[in-house]
């Protein structure tokens, strides 16, 4: 499963990450918060917050709101 990450600014384009290269990650630092664009669907990231869970990590699923627009969010996952 390909997961979409936030941009950093506007001009940039949106990268992708699969569960693969998150795990990796995790090995290495033990710990990641990772910010996800909107157009991911809340379906595919519950998906992932299971697949860590049954790993026996924490995961942690919040929409952060960066603007007035109902549209202005994206997903927040913190791995512990």
């Amino acid at each position: 499963m390909k997961l979409k990450l936030a941009k950093n600014s506007v001009d940039d384009k949106n990268e992708s990450i699969t569960l693969g290269e998150i795990a990796e990650m995790l090995e290495k630092e033990g710990q990641k918060i990772l910010y996800f664009d909107q157009d991911n669907s809340h379906k595919n990231l519950v998906s992932l917050v299971e697949h860590f869970e049954e790993k026996g990590l924490s995961v942690y699923l919040k929409e952060v709101k960066y603007g007035l627009d109902e549209g202005d969010y994206m997903y927040e996952v913190h791995i512990l």
